[in-house]
């Protein structure tokens, strides 16, 4: 799928305000479809599984996906997958071919634990979700978080890898999501930017601005992300039930207002800096937006700030 250039500027100087509820409507129309699926298969499984690579937005989509069920009577509980990551262990740790451990890797996942889960709860059962202490790359043994079912209750595991077969195949019954961004955007029938391409501008400014990351090392880190998603996460987004686009046609024309500061902190010799300039050059070409049009519930404020969600 594509959205020409001229056909975005043209509803952006014409009509901002009506697109920009334009786009944001279609995102939510898939979440709702996806809701009323979940609720028609909740006596199938109470497990949802939410994929897509970084900067897809699947935090807010799990978030607006809870909204949606609520609406229609199921208690929606959203779990993160980094919480069941391993404690790392350099001896052990998978590895990428430049010999850094991989941590895009589905091996850093407890497999193990995370399948047990799954059983119990669809059984009715509780259990204790681990917690994953980042700064110490080990699981936090004094905090977890207890759950348990009822009978219109559902779990919402969001990750990269939530749709690998090694957790998948352990059950089969999951609702099973795929979020990306899905659209590249054209000028003249040539792509001007890829929706990788977006989904990098994202994380580089949500990095910086909200988990303290400096964005030359998420823009060098970006080729090993790439491998990963190749690797361990594109292979099994046909197995989604339903696949939601997380692209948004007018959001280049907000989200270039918050990169100047951010990009400038890149060196041009930086890793993958190529990929970064071809976006940077396009950006002069999009209409302006003001952000104060953009929603407090999109998905674009997980990246931009002023969510009316927590992250």
């Amino acid at each position: 799928m594509t959205y020409d250039l001229s056909v975005i500027n043209h509803r952006l100087s014409e009509t901002p305000g009506d697109y920009v509820q334009e786009s944001e409507k279609y995102f939510n129309s898939r979440v709702r479809k996806a809701a009323d699926e979940i609720f028609n298969n909740i006596d199938q499984s109470p497990i949802v599984l939410l994929s897509g690579p970084s900067g897809s937005g699947k935090t807010t989509t799990a978030k607006k996906l809870a909204l949606e069920l609520k609406s229609l009577g199921i208690n929606a509980y959203n779990v993160s997958l980094d919480n069941y990551f391993v404690t790392v262990d350099p001896v052990t740790a998978p590895r990428t071919p430049a010999g850094e451990i991989d941590y895009e890797s589905p091996s850093c996942l407890d497999m193990t634990l995370l399948n047990s889960h799954f059983q119990r709860l669809a059984a009715g059962e509780a259990i204790d979700i681990p917690h994953f202490n980042f700064s110490q790359q080990a699981r936090d043994s004094d905090r977890a978080t207890p759950m348990k079912l009822g009978k219109s209750d559902i779990a919402v595991f969001e990750g990269i890898h939530a749709l690998n077969e090694c957790i998948t195949h352990e059950h089969p019954a999951a609702y099973k999501i795929y979020v990306s961004t899905l659209t590249d955007i054209t000028d003249g029938g040539e792509v001007l930017v890829d929706r990788a391409s977006l989904r990098l501008v994202r994380r580089i400014v949500r990095d910086d601005y909200f988990r303290g990351a400096d964005p030359q090392f998420t823009l060098e880190m970006w080729g090993n992300i790439r491998r990963g998603e190749l690797l361990n996460i594109l292979p099994y987004k046909d197995s989604a039930n339903m696949t939601i686009d997380a692209a948004l046609p007018y959001e280049i024309s907000v989200m270039k207002q918050f990169t100047g500061g951010v990009f400038d902190k890149i060196q041009p010799d930086a890793g993958h800096y190529e990929v970064l300039q071809q976006v940077l050059d396009a950006f002069g070409r999009f209409e302006t937006t003001d952000p104060a049009l953009v929603p407090a519930d999109s998905i674009l404020r997980e990246f931009i700030g002023g969510s009316s969600f927590e992250y």
